[in-house]
């Protein structure tokens, strides 16, 4: 290696360690702005819906009735427990994997002329078929809070949706929308003790891969040993058999 690489490898690393350090500031920056709004107390929807913008993660109360012959799922798609995804346990059977579906809902407002689109939450594989969750069909006006998101972009890797079989694969709420025939608005509904047990609701994922800290020691640790050769290269003269 020639002396220009010793001299900018240093440098490199150095600079990698530091974008890393900003990188972290602003992703615990972000996670504790979404705990916040998620843990904020219920808002109304607002009549004008281009405030929605701002209010991602934002609960938001609302009271009217489901539309269940317009239900459809999005998936597949792990249980989450408390935000985190849970990849076993006990609520459909011991052992086994937590992949099924969440179902999506269109709920006609009371206070208003608009149909929303309301994600009720997980439900297995087996329970499909809305014949076999009657139980969870909860009929008449019903008050429920749920957290506000937006329309998501197609993440890599991920298909594109069947919309004639109605297989969503991903929260694409405006063609969600048009599909039901409701207002782009979309909200992820919060657990509620006086709801049947499935679909199981809450199923937001506020937590975020956060590996910035191990990249900062890994760029640093490189920073202090290319530095160290290149001190004593440079400044020592001392040659580095490599």
């Amino acid at each position: 290696m020639d002396i220009a690489c010793w001299q900018s490898v240093p440098i490199v690393t150095f600079l990698l360690g530091t974008w890393q350090v900003q990188r972290r500031k602003w992703k615990l920056n972000l996670l504790e702005t979404l705990n916040n709004r998620i843990n904020h107390e219920p808002l109304e929807l607002p009549n004008n819906l281009e405030e929605l913008e701002s209010k991602e993660y934002y609960p938001m109360k609302v009271k009217g009735t489901f539309v269940y012959e317009k239900e459809f799922v999005i998936g597949p798609r792990s249980l989450l427990m408390d935000g985190e995804t849970k990849s076993s346990g006990s609520l459909v059977g011991s052992g086994e994997t937590q992949k099924g579906y969440c179902v999506i809902t269109p709920f006609k407002l009371l206070d208003r002329d608009c149909t929303i689109l309301i994600n009720r939450g997980w439900i297995p594989r087996t329970l499909k078929n809305p014949v076999k969750r009657q139980e969870g069909q909860v009929e008449g006006e019903v008050e429920i809070t749920g957290i506000l998101r937006l329309n998501e972009t197609r993440p890599p890797f991920v298909p594109k949706h069947t919309t004639k079989d109605d297989m969503w694969y991903y929260r694409d709420v405006n063609e969600m929308a048009k599909k039901a025939g409701t207002a782009p608005i979309y909200l992820e509904m919060i657990s509620n003790k006086d709801f049947p047990k499935f679909p199981i609701g809450s199923q937001t994922k506020v937590n975020m891969r956060n590996e910035h800290l191990s990249y900062i020691v890994t760029w640093y640790s490189l920073f202090l040993a290319t530095g160290y050769m290149w001190y004593k290269l440079i400044i020592k003269k001392v040659p580095i058999l490599i």
